[in-house]
């Protein structure tokens, strides 16, 4: 039996807690990060869905012939199919991501952080959460999709391993922060340069979320169309790693059998999801880290 004193009681929890504000504020990303996946995980899977139908030299597909075809097959349920690997990939991620950004900003960043800093602490910040993660996310892409039918996260985990081992699990690790870091670079630039134009005072307290979320938008939406080709590039070698070994032949098969539209092939879902769990993530996370008073 483990004697008590060996267990944490609810007060030293909390008292450890209110003294680290790095796990205060993954605290605060991870409640930031699962909000937004519960909403916004269809449009993970319709855009992988998009896109994995290029890979598959497929006639271009409509959204709403996928959306027919995932309610015919699965009825409401099917739009959050991927839905435990995204929160296993996502809600720790987003924790690791906003700790790691607020460690660098406060050890390394000034007062007032020039753009450098910023795509700087935002690209380094999503690169440790992308190599931590990168597991889950070849197995939320490969289960979102119609071209493995795993029938449980567990299998599917199981399968990539046993077929192509511990390299199959960080499969499209360089395309995905190729992505993801330039994502996270631009979107911390443009959100915070945005938020500075509100002048202080300007807006009243209970109005200040709206100021965030509507920053977060059009930040995303910036970032979203600059970084889309690198998520069609990471959705390829992740679906298919037998078939294209290389960024070059990825690139020259997509403009080969789809000229340059392919590389923008889910750009509607992928930015309405970026975008809106981008916005809502930071403006959960603002909110958090001012009612915890470690408000940057």
């Amino acid at each position: 039996m483990v004697s008590d004193h060996k267990l944490p009681s609810h007060a030293s929890v909390r008292v450890m807690i209110d003294s680290s504000p790095v796990l205060k504020s993954f605290l605060a990303g991870s409640f930031s990060g699962t909000c937004s996946v519960l909403l916004f995980q269809p449009l993970d899977l319709i855009k992988t869905r998009l896109q994995s139908s290029v890979v598959k030299g497929q006639h271009p597909v409509a959204i709403w012939t996928i959306v027919s075809s995932v309610f015919r097959q699965d009825n409401i349920r099917g739009f959050w199919r991927g839905l435990t690997p995204s929160i296993l990939r996502c809600v720790p991620g987003v924790g690791v991501y906003f700790s790691s950004l607020h460690w660098l900003r406060t050890n390394f960043g000034s007062s007032n952080p020039s753009s450098i800093e910023l795509l700087s602490f935002g690209v380094f910040a999503r690169c440790i959460a992308g190599v931590t993660l990168s597991p889950f996310t070849v197995i939320k892409t490969r289960y979102e999709s119609d071209v493995y039918k795993y029938n449980s996260i567990t299998s599917a985990a199981r399968a990539i391993y046993q077929g192509e081992g511990i390299r199959g699990l960080y499969c499209g690790l360089s395309a995905t922060l190729l992505r993801d870091a330039p994502f996270s670079g631009l979107y911390l630039w443009f959100y915070t340069r945005i938020k500075a134009h509100v002048p202080e005072g300007a807006v009243q307290e209970n109005y200040m979320p709206l100021v965030y979320f509507g920053s977060g938008i059009v930040a995303g939406s910036m970032a979203s169309l600059v970084t889309q080709p690198f998520d069609v590039v990471k959705t390829h070698l992740q679906l298919y790693p037998e078939k294209f070994k290389g960024y070059i032949v990825i690139i020259k098969h997509i403009y080969q059998h789809h000229g340059l539209v392919g590389f923008v092939r889910g750009i509607v879902p992928r930015t309405l999801r970026r975008t809106l769990m981008a916005a809502m993530a930071w403006t959960v996370y603002e909110q958090v880290m001012k009612k915890t008073g470690l408000k940057d």
